[in-house]
């Protein structure tokens, strides 16, 4: 089994909200892509699900937003902060978007599949379940080494451009070798479950503070609850070793049913869907590095700290930074193999990446580090209980209502711009 054929503009590897983002809208440009998947969709992640308002535009100029609305759990309209028997909660601030003011949440395996749908449609080519077993090359002329899953034929894969869109880790063959992360008490590891019939107030957005951790919960799709959350290594031992009978992730749940009454309360009438998700240890920070032969996006550029949701709107928003650069109006197609026009968008890209979200991963970490610390919270809760509107003010800091491409490029780009960069007689 082969992929058809070897040469491309652009090879993205990983079809998640990132890489499928890119896929789209480098195809509509005329780019011919590659999007190599390993997994088959639909797939569950470790994920909260929740997609901020500032992304539902995105959405639209993609031609999803109108399947996203029927699929996706109800608008989210206020937040609220459980840590122990209390509970402070506040309105979650609107968007300016008046067609878009609220957030909404659609299960992983729901959302991959419409994006990845999408690029096909787009004119991408999915390579699915194949999986990067070798990159190599230099910017402007990559070569990836590729297998279909449960075969032992490989295939190769050129391109000018190559773009990193995978599972922060998930390192790419060429950084894997040699890589044995030291294993530290403070590892944080992250969990998520599905359940149904739970008790959970609709257009809630629950964040969970209990020592050694933080979570959270939110009303999805289908009327399931999920229930997500991230804990130490250290604490996560110990809560195995006080219920031996139970699985890391049934351990969790115990552990949240008791520190957190919000939690109880909510699960009481509950039933949980499938089993529990696990993946880590997290590496929270930045991944970018100027002089990079490859464009990173998603986690592959970096992560905030789970706890204020912004990991699926920083993937989507990050490829749209990166595809405003690739897409330039002045660029052209003999462009792509040049290093120095490369380097160039590399710069102008981390330069916006930064601009952007640097401070979501600031309050994230900030804020992880008072949450998994409930003395070092307590004055923080008894300053929401007087004023619960820094609830909100916190969300508005965190990214909720803020769009890092501006509207005139979102237009731009879902236009299939520039038009004038991709000349027939050129044309592959």
């Amino acid at each position: 089994m082969t992929p058809g054929r070897s040469s491309f503009d652009a090879i993205i590897i990983g079809a998640g909200p990132a890489g499928s983002t890119a896929a789209c809208l480098l195809a509509r440009a005329g780019w011919s892509v590659a999007l190599v998947e390993k997994q088959d969709f639909p797939r569950r992640k470790v994920c909260g699900e929740c997609l901020a308002a500032s992304n539902l535009p995105l959405l639209d100029a993609l031609g999803l937003g109108d399947a996203f609305s029927a699929s996706a759990g109800p608008p989210l309209r206020r937040v609220a902060l459980m840590q122990g028997r209390r509970t402070v909660t506040a309105e979650l601030p609107g968007a300016p978007d008046a067609g878009h003011a609220w957030g909404r949440a659609l299960g992983r395996e729901t959302l991959d599949t419409l994006l990845l749908a999408q690029a096909k449609a787009c004119g991408a080519v999915v390579l699915q379940p194949w999986s990067v077993q070798a990159v190599g090359g230099v910017a402007g002329d990559h070569c990836c080494e590729i297998r279909a899953v449960g075969s032992s034929q490989p295939a190769r894969l050129r391109a000018p451009v190559l773009i990193a869109a995978h599972g922060s880790w998930e390192a790419l063959p060429s950084s894997r070798a040699g890589h044995q992360p030291q294993r530290r008490p403070g590892d944080l590891f992250a969990f998520k479950a599905n359940f149904r019939g739970a008790a959970l107030a609709e257009g809630l957005l629950p964040v969970l503070s209990f020592a050694g951790g933080y979570g959270g919960m939110v009303l999805a799709d289908d009327g399931l609850v999920t229930l997500a959350g991230c804990i130490r290594r250290d604490r996560l031992q110990a809560c195995r070793r006080a219920a031996p009978g139970l699985s890391a992730g049934e351990a969790v749940e115990a552990l949240l049913r008791r520190e957190c009454l919000g939690v109880a309360e909510a699960l009481a009438p509950a039933r949980r869907q499938d089993a529990w998700l696990a993946s880590g240890p997290l590496a929270p920070g930045v991944r970018l590095r100027v002089g990079e032969p490859l464009f990173l996006i998603g986690n592959a550029a970096g992560e905030a700290h789970p706890i204020i949701g912004e990991g699926m709107s920083m993937a989507m928003q990050s490829a749209w930074l990166l595809c405003a650069q690739l897409l330039r109006p002045d660029m052209r197609r003999a462009d792509l193999s040049d290093i120095a026009w490369q380097r160039g968008v590399h710069q102008r890209y981390c330069a916006d990446w930064r601009h952007h979200f640097m401070p979501r991963l600031r309050l994230a970490a900030a804020f992880a580090r008072l949450a998994m610390r409930p003395p070092l919270a307590a004055p923080l809760m008894a300053l929401l209980r007087r004023w619960p509107a820094l609830l909100t003010h916190g969300a508005r800091w965190g990214g909720k209502v803020s769009c890092a491409p501006a509207p005139s490029t979102v237009a731009w780009l879902a236009a299939g711009a520039p038009p004038q960069a991709w000349p027939s007689s050129q044309a592959p």
